[in-house]
């Protein structure tokens, strides 16, 4: 069973995917039959991240430069920004989940956790389908058990791990050697129980994103309030299922996470297959693009079907994820972009951190001249990064923007990104700039003047402490969405951790403010939040023992 290594009910499931994914595809054409036109005005989701699971019960834990190679995103790393870990029924287990959460964490990711059973002490066994051993929640436990998901919570946060959100239960609809949920059991416990879990709530996590597990709880107002993330799993899922109508009508304000799968199977040694692997990477664009999905969380990091090889190193899966991973970071937003400009040709873009990112994948076997056109954004030139069958997200040529377009090769049989700094015409006016240390609610920090080139009368240095704040009390907006907030600070070395709340909510959890070089050298970071017409207020927290220098914030429509 998947709970000690993989799903073997989805061994025919992964069979018929492989079968798929092996016909020869038609002869590729050598020139792209149409453009791929980039619109950075035209947004879609903001992307959380891209992680996977550590199990150290089950598989033992990641090894200290395991973590460096999953959550840095440097060279030979994976760049990793979302950890999933087990709520272990027994508490006794539970600190062997807290080194590779911190060491996580440390390195700006966000981390969530699932659970598998509840205690023993609160389940029942019952006759389902002709199994007298079948597992379930007793119902005069749900109370119980939402105090164990905050016990939870609350030892993980007491360790040093601030969980960003927690599950009810993984797969409650695939539970052969776990705890079976039906749909209107979930609807009760999300109902009258999730309420009081003092984290945001994952749900349903069905094992093959089926709808009759999260249809109820989105048709439920109450359900659907105690309900922050519907999380589904992929497994065997057809692409035609991807796309939720009933979400996109229901769930303003959720996020939708893809939290579990591996993919095209879990053949032993497959991670260095290639074409094999390059079908991790059209899975993970067909999630963005067809599923919307704003997180991609793979099964176990470190095993023979994963990104990671069982020595530590990087596998061909791995590098296609790291593709996306590396270069689309939490809180970029998804811009409209040509799906499939050309036969075997499939195409996502992104915005962020002042930034353009564009993902192609190739799966002709022949090479593809692809020409890309930018639509309410200007870029000079474009870096680039290739996966093939032999180069391991490679730095490729510099391409060079002419009258707002550019083309490049995709080689046979590979994923390319690229990646551009936006100019002066990034889709986006001047906003306007709110500083640091003018009509704001400091807490633990101080306004200073002794590094030049500030902006205003000063900036605000944090003291060095956790959860000092900034908080900008009047920032007005004339119209309700998703807003660009970016950030003008400075940080001499290292990488520096700020939570952002609005209007007392938080939206983004350890926003990494990476160094500028030097105290006086100021750089910005840009991200995507919402906010309501009128004023609203803004406040950063530090959540490790400091964070940068900040100047001001500049607030524009996207």
């Amino acid at each position: 069973m998947k709970s000690k290594f993989k799903k073997t009910l989805l061994t025919l499931l992964a069979s018929v995917t492989m079968l798929s994914a092996m016909v020869i595809p038609p002869p590729p054409k050598v020139n792209a039959a149409s453009d791929v036109t980039v619109n950075l005005s035209d947004q879609k989701q903001v992307i959380r991240g891209f992680g996977g699971i550590n199990h150290p019960v089950w598989i033992g834990d990641l090894t200290a430069a395991q973590r460096e190679t999953a959550f840095g995103n440097g060279e030979n790393q994976l760049g990793f920004s979302i950890l999933r870990i087990s709520v272990d029924e027994n508490p006794n287990n539970w600190y062997r989940e807290l080194d590779t959460a911190k060491a996580a964490i440390a390195k700006g990711a966000i981390v969530f956790a699932s659970p598998w059973n509840p205690p023993a002490s609160m389940t029942e066994t019952f006759n389902r389908n002709g199994n007298p051993s079948a597992k379930r929640l007793r119902y005069d436990k749900y109370g119980a058990y939402a105090q164990h998901l905050n016990d939870f919570v609350t030892y993980m946060k007491n360790n040093g791990v601030d969980l960003y959100a927690i599950s009810v239960q993984n797969e409650p609809d695939y539970a052969e050697t776990w705890t079976w949920w039906t749909p209107a059991e979930m609807l009760n416990f999300m109902k009258n129980y999730a309420g009081a879990i003092n984290c945001r709530v994952i749900a349903p996590e069905s094992f093959q994103y089926l709808k009759n597990m999260s249809d109820p709880i989105l048709n439920d107002s109450q359900a659907l309030a105690n309900m922050d993330i519907l999380g589904a799993h992929l497994y065997g899922t057809q692409v035609n299922n991807f796309a939720y109508p009933l979400f996109k009508q229901k769930g303003a304000g959720k996020d939708l996470w893809m939290t579990e799968v591996y993919y095209p199977n879990s053949n032993n040694n497959s991670a260095n297959l290639w074409p094999e692997a390059l079908e991790v990477a059209y899975h993970m664009h067909n999630a963005l693009v067809e599923g919307d999905f704003q997180a991609y969380v793979w099964w176990y990091i470190r095993r023979q079907y994963s990104p990671m090889n069982e020595d530590g190193t990087i596998s061909k899966r791995g590098d296609s994820m790291a593709q996306f991973s590396k270069f689309v970071r939490p809180g970029y937003v998804r811009v409209d972009a040509t799906k499939n400009p050309n036969t075997n040709v499939y195409v996502s873009a992104y915005k962020g951190d002042n930034k353009a990112v564009i993902v192609a994948i190739n799966k002709s076997t022949s090479a593809v001249s692809q020409k890309f056109v930018l639509q309410n954004g200007t870029a000079a030139s474009f870096a680039s990064w290739i996966t093939d069958a032999s180069r391991k997200v490679a730095a490729g040529s510099n391409l060079n923007v002419s009258n707002g377009a550019f083309t490049a090769q995709l080689p046979a049989l590979s994923v390319t990104t690229f990646v551009a700094e936006l100019g002066s015409g990034g889709g986006t006016g001047s906003g306007t700039t709110y500083e640091a240390e003018t009509d704001t609610t400091l807490t633990n920090a101080v306004v200073e003047t002794i590094n030049a080139g500030y902006t205003g009368s000063g900036y605000v240095n944090f003291n060095a402490a956790t959860d000092a704040a900034i908080q900008w009390n009047s920032v007005y907006c004339a119209v309700a969405g998703t807003k660009n907030l970016k950030f003008r600070y400075a940080l001499e070395s290292g990488t520096r951790n700020l939570d952002v709340y609005v209007n007392g909510s938080k939206v983004i959890s350890n926003a990494a403010f990476t160094a500028t070089g030097a105290w006086s050298s100021w750089g910005e970071k840009t991200v995507q939040v919402p906010m309501i017409v009128g004023n609203n207020t803004v406040k950063v927290v530090t959540t490790g023992t400091e964070g940068p220098n900040v100047d001001s914030i500049n607030v524009t429509a996207q």
